[in-house]
């Protein structure tokens, strides 16, 4: 049995782990690094984002620039007198570079020191954008020091899992793993495979070795070696860099497809679907009116979405086929859309998503609806791949009118890569809350009011009143106020974070819930220097549905967003919000237009 030698390397090592002391984006602040004031001073840019030295009429040549921050983890000396080289760079550029350094492990307090020296030309600057810390190694490793810069060494006993032949002799191969535990060759010395770069077969000479790697999520990177003789081997490794290509480079690598073309959130029609003309009953493009009977689309609460087997059709047994732009073969998708039941007994045939041939005949069913009707928008997720051209298609079945009701669907998109590797970077966008892993820094008021907001998922406890799930996926988490804890007229307040200013737009976007016949009153104020400005409100129930909310406003200081919520005149008075979201620049204009569309839209008062 052959032996296994696997190296494998964290890519993302730096990213899971937690910022030491000493990191600084100089958004606001240059975080305790200060100039040595024998020198002159770094500034930090009047917007923030960065600090700089520049060709001045008070420069001299031969002096230096220092900002110094108190570390721990450092790789100069308390005193300048002793401090150390750690790496230094004369690269030019109008671009901003990334430079990654290894500092020494040491129980005594450093300072890390940053000597800037620009050119002598007019205009000539050094500039930093963002320093980092964090525990681990840098993906660069000479093996000069005396590590493996947090490569780990692993045995594989399973070298017949592997497909190889016995006959076959040593090889030395690179692969990426993915944290769905999944291989890609990268390349190997291995000359019979034609399908894989291919380096060597035997030498003794170094041979320099450059592969692409398109991370679009987390993986490690794998370095092979099996020996297949009683001899054994040698295999010697060295110098591994990672690096970002330059622009040109990286437009040759990009895939030529753009699975957003998949997108849709039916709002200005049928996009790059088609509906299947040969049988069937075509899937109507529909808007609700924000009422209290009926739940509107899942993009905005006002705007369309796809109704099959509703009412509006007479007939007694139909299939609803709706089919997506074609896809390229041998590539891994990431399909989400939101689909909602109404009226059903039996939901196996409600909704089902299959893979389709080019040519129309082969299909594939990649997923099957198997929830029960509950008149809530649902997120689903379907990591998909096909070795062939193929589309997706949505067909959903009813052979008996009577134990049928109506299926609903919004807000479909395509993406590269495996839905379970880019799930958790969705919901950790900078400014983006939906709730689902806690709080986000919002926190309560406990002075100025008399109630709390309280996270929850699916329905509220008071009937008639209240969402039935959240907006982000139907079955996740949300805030609410719940007015059976609450007299009439007693308020709740929820503070975001610190929020930086700025002398352009900011939009705030959310999602609100107000339904129930004692529903009180919805508003949002910006507050600063301890006073409230009231930017938004709604009072009275609005709708069934979640409805979103866009609020244009503009701070050039620091402030706090509050969303405050008023008990009405009965417990029917719940209040919630979710899916928060902050941008900077104006808001764009967003208009729903509920007026039928040729032959394809429906109007649902």
């Amino acid at each position: 049995m052959l032996p296994f030698y696997l190296f494998t390397l964290f890519a993302t090592v730096q990213g899971q782990n937690r910022p030491l002391p000493g990191c600084c984006s100089f958004e606001s602040s240059t975080c305790g690094y200060t100039s040595d004031p024998d020198f002159t001073s770094w500034t930090l840019n009047k917007d923030g984002s960065f600090i700089s030295v520049d060709t001045g009429l008070e420069y001299q040549n031969s002096q230096e620039k220092r900002p110094e921050g108190e570390e721990r983890s450092s790789c100069a000396g308390r005193e300048r007198a002793s401090t150390g080289h750690c790496g230094s760079t004369q690269t030019a550029s109008d671009s901003w570079l990334i430079s990654s350094i290894d500092l020494q492990n040491t129980t005594e307090p450093y300072r890390i020191v940053i000597d800037g020296r620009p050119g002598e030309s007019t205009g000539s600057s050094v500039a930093i954008f963002e320093i980092r810390i964090s525990s681990g190694y840098c993906l660069e490793c000479n093996y000069e020091e005396s590590h493996l810069c947090g490569y780990r060494n692993q045995w594989n006993t399973n070298i017949n899992c592997t497909g190889r032949g016995e006959e076959r002799g040593n090889l030395f191969s690179v692969y990426t793993r993915d944290q769905a535990g999944q291989y890609q060759d990268l390349g190997r010395s291995d000359p019979e495979d034609q399908n894989l770069n291919d380096w060597t077969n035997t030498t003794s000479e170094w041979i320099p070795v450059q592969v692409d790697i398109k991370a679009p999520h987390p993986l490690q990177v794998v370095f092979e070696v099996a020996f297949n003789s009683p001899r054994g081997g040698q295999v010697a490794l060295d110098d591994i860099t990672f690096f970002l290509p330059s622009s040109v480079v990286q437009r040759q690598v990009e895939p030529t497809f753009d699975p957003s073309i998949a997108n849709c959130d039916f709002e200005g029609g049928f996009c790059r679907y088609t509906q299947d003309q040969k049988e069937g009953s075509p899937w109507k493009r529909v808007s609700v009116k924000p009422n209290i009977y009926r739940t509107g689309d899942h993009t905005t609460g006002a705007g369309s979405f796809l109704l099959a087997h509703s009412r509006l059709n007479p007939r007694a047994g139909y299939i609803s086929r709706l089919l997506g732009p074609l896809l390229p073969g041998n590539m891994k998708y990431c399909l989400r859309f939101h689909y909602s039941l109404h009226g059903f007994i039996q939901t196996d045939q409600a909704l089902t998503v299959y893979l389709q041939d080019q040519s129309g005949i082969t299909q594939e069913r990649i997923w099957t609806q198997n929830d029960k009707s509950r008149g809530v928008w649902i997120a689903t997720e379907i990591t998909f791949q096909s070795p062939h051209v193929a589309n997706v298609v949505f067909v959903s079945t009813c052979t008996n009118f009577w134990d049928c009701g109506s299926v609903a669907l919004d807000d479909i998109s395509v993406s590269l890569g495996d839905c379970d590797l880019t799930t958790g970077l969705l919901l950790s966008v900078p400014g983006h809350c939906n709730f689902e892993t806690g709080h986000c820094g919002y926190i309560q008021d406990k002075e100025g009011d008399k109630g709390d907001w309280v996270l929850v998922r699916g329905p509220t406890p008071t009937s008639c009143t209240g969402p039935r799930g959240d907006h982000t996926t139907g079955v996740g988490y949300y805030m609410h106020i719940e007015a059976s804890n609450m007299l009439p007229g007693q308020n709740a307040r929820l503070f975001s974070s610190p929020l930086r200013g700025s002398r352009c737009p900011q939009c705030l976007r959310f999602f609100y819930h107000m339904y129930g016949s004692g529903t009180g009153e919805l508003s949002i104020h910006l507050r600063k220097d301890g006073k409230d400005e009231l930017l938004w409100k709604r009072t009275g129930e609005q709708s069934i549905t979640w409805l979103r909310a866009t609020v244009e406003y503009r701070s050039d200081q620091q402030h706090q967003i509050v969303f405050e919520a008023i008990r009405g005149s009965s417990i029917r008075s719940d209040i919630a919000i979710d899916n928060i979201v902050f941008e900077s620049g104006p808001c764009p204009d967003i208009e729903v237009k509920m007026t039928h569309s040729s032959g394809n839209s429906n109007d649902i008062e």
